[in-house]
């Protein structure tokens, strides 16, 4: 089986030796997201809601650059956290970018993210066949 890079400008760009995802099939391995602003590469901001939101944002650009991908065609997202403290606030806000039936989910805290943010999100889409 094959694998094609995925790549959009709205979501920022690699920082590393990673791709923003891989599609391997119908299936979708997409990297972890924090919460910088595409256009500038830089933190938007301090505030936790604000970078969770960022992040959302963010993946969700990265499943929109697959052919019919959507967040709602993740299977697995994985959320990494500095202060656990605010998955309450995790909550609520991936409530406004998901529908039901909801990914499986991980949440886990940390000591550190790259570049000091909060929060970083990874995923698998699985796509229709």
């Amino acid at each position: 089986m094959s694998k094609s890079v995925i790549h959009t400008d709205k979501a920022p760009k690699a920082i590393g030796t990673y791709s923003q995802a891989i599609k391997s099939g119908t299936t979708v391995y997409l990297s972890g997201q924090i919460p910088l602003v595409p256009e500038t590469m830089e933190v938007i901001s301090e505030d936790f809601a604000e970078q969770a939101h960022q992040v959302f944002k963010n993946v969700r650009a990265v499943c929109e650059a697959v052919d019919d991908g959507s967040l709602n065609h993740l299977v697995k997202v994985n959320i990494f956290l500095t202060d656990l403290s605010n998955f309450a606030v995790v909550n609520e806000i991936m409530s406004q970018y998901f529908k039901q039936p909801y990914p499986a989910r991980a949440a886990v805290q940390i000591s550190a993210l790259p570049k000091g943010v909060q929060i970083e999100i990874d995923g698998v889409m699985e796509l229709p066949e």
